[in-house]
């Protein structure tokens, strides 16, 4: 990829292979993402309302390359395991063993829907298939909930490219506004907890 941009890179790679290009370029992504899902999408549609790519392959090529990429996340959980997670989460600033008891609590009783609807999440997308891994989802159950999460993902942005045509970027820009937004909840979120807990170990402190 060098001397060239990550988007030459992945036009390029669906100029050789085809559709199965666009694939190779998704499962990369989900691993370690040289380009967001939501530019090599529509640039997928863009491709396909040109000629270059068929439509419905594109769909489903992208779809295998996302559970392929999800699935290299979900082993890498199975390898950590609860052990070796629970001692990470354990070396992390004001994380307790309770968080983790929660976490799998939380887990156990909503993962088919955080794994279903992260797919449709800017980087969750990603990052729920570790959970998955760790707390050993069934792998069919992992797999078919992937698949459809992706697919209807991977086909709203598909489809947005090809309707747009050259104009495919426009999609990538309300994407990328919306990612910011899910992000700054995030860490609104994470800045609570952090103060919460802060406050609750300075109390404790004088307490004692």
């Amino acid at each position: 990829m060098s001397g060239s941009s990550p988007e030459q890179w992945v036009t390029t790679l669906m100029d050789t292979l085809g559709a199965p290009g666009a694939g190779i370029a998704i499962a990369l992504e989900s691993v370690f993402p040289p380009l967001p899902s939501e530019a090599i999408l529509p640039l997928a549609g863009f491709a396909a309302s040109t000629g270059k790519l068929n439509l419905l392959a594109a769909v489903l090529w992208t779809t295998a390359g996302s559970v392929v990429g999800a699935l290299a996340l979900y082993w890498l959980g199975a390898w950590l395991g609860r052990d070796r997670t629970v001692a990470l989460a354990a070396k992390v600033p004001l994380v307790k063993a309770s968080d983790m008891e929660r976490a799998e609590d939380w887990f156990a009783r909503h993962g088919r829907k955080a794994v279903f609807f992260g797919r449709m999440v800017p980087v969750f997308r990603s990052l729920i298939s570790v959970p998955a891994g760790v707390e050993r989802m069934p792998l069919p159950v992992f797999v078919g909930l992937t698949a459809l999460g992706s697919a209807v993902w991977n086909t709203a942005f598909i489809m947005a490219g090809y309707a747009l045509g050259a104009n495919w970027k426009e999609v990538s820009g309300h994407v990328t506004t919306y990612s910011k937004v899910v992000l700054g909840v995030v860490l609104l979120a994470l800045v609570a907890l952090v103060t919460r807990r802060v406050i609750r170990s300075r109390h404790q402190r004088r307490r004692d």
